[in-house]
């Protein structure tokens, strides 16, 4: 539950910082604003997705991983919309630009640092660190920074898809690249810095022991 408002929390001050989110949560933004539809809605359809894409990655059908994770997102993007709408009110976007700047990297720090934490635990996570964790051990030699590049793929496709419809563009900024650059880079630091003692603790299906 910590990961999971942690993780929350630090996209949700991305948002409400406005200069720029991580690029999941960034196609999400593009999204409602082209489609007119709540953030939150289109963080599960991307959530529910993600789900879907894990179970062809892992090769089998796991129905407590699928079920886990649907779970996962319904809280995650409730959460990220409560908390979007307190820290708005909170008057966050009027701040100056660095100020804003400075917390859109502090959210991505955050919930790089969730991720980390839950993916190593490896018993309930966001569809998408799954994903990111499934790429990561399965077919990238365990590099977590090659994972989150490979994984950026498809919302930033998204995102050119959006912007050729709206000519509009959101959410993407210094933190975005920020994300892009560091997202790897800051899991892999956690991992070894914040709790040092959990280690990862994937299954794949070759070693379901491990």
């Amino acid at each position: 539950m910590s990961g999971l408002i942690l993780n929350a929390f630090g996209n949700a001050l991305t948002i409400s910082a406005n200069m720029g989110s991580a690029v999941w949560t960034a196609s999400a933004v593009n999204y409602s604003h082209w489609l007119g539809v709540n953030v939150g809605i289109i963080l599960f359809a991307i959530g529910l997705l993600n789900t879907v894409t894990n179970q062809l990655l892992i090769r089998h059908w796991d129905w407590p991983r699928f079920v886990g994770e649907i779970l996962y997102v319904c809280f995650f993007s409730y959460f990220v919309n409560f908390f979007a709408g307190f820290l708005t009110s909170m008057g966050i976007g009027e701040l100056p630009m660095l100020v804003r700047a400075l917390l859109s990297c502090l959210g991505i720090v955050f919930f790089c640092t969730a991720i980390s934490l839950y993916q190593r635990a490896n018993i309930l996570m966001h569809p998408n660190d799954d994903t990111t964790n499934i790429l990561r051990f399965m077919y990238l030699k365990k590099s977590a920074v090659a994972a989150q590049l490979v994984d950026f793929v498809p919302p930033i496709a998204a995102m050119i898809i959006s912007f050729a419809v709206t000519k509009n563009l959101y959410a993407v900024n210094i933190g975005t690249i920020f994300s892009i650059l560091c997202n790897g880079l800051i899991i892999q630091t956690a991992d070894r810095w914040i709790w040092p003692a959990l280690k990862h603790n994937f299954k794949t299906l070759e070693n379901p022991n491990r």
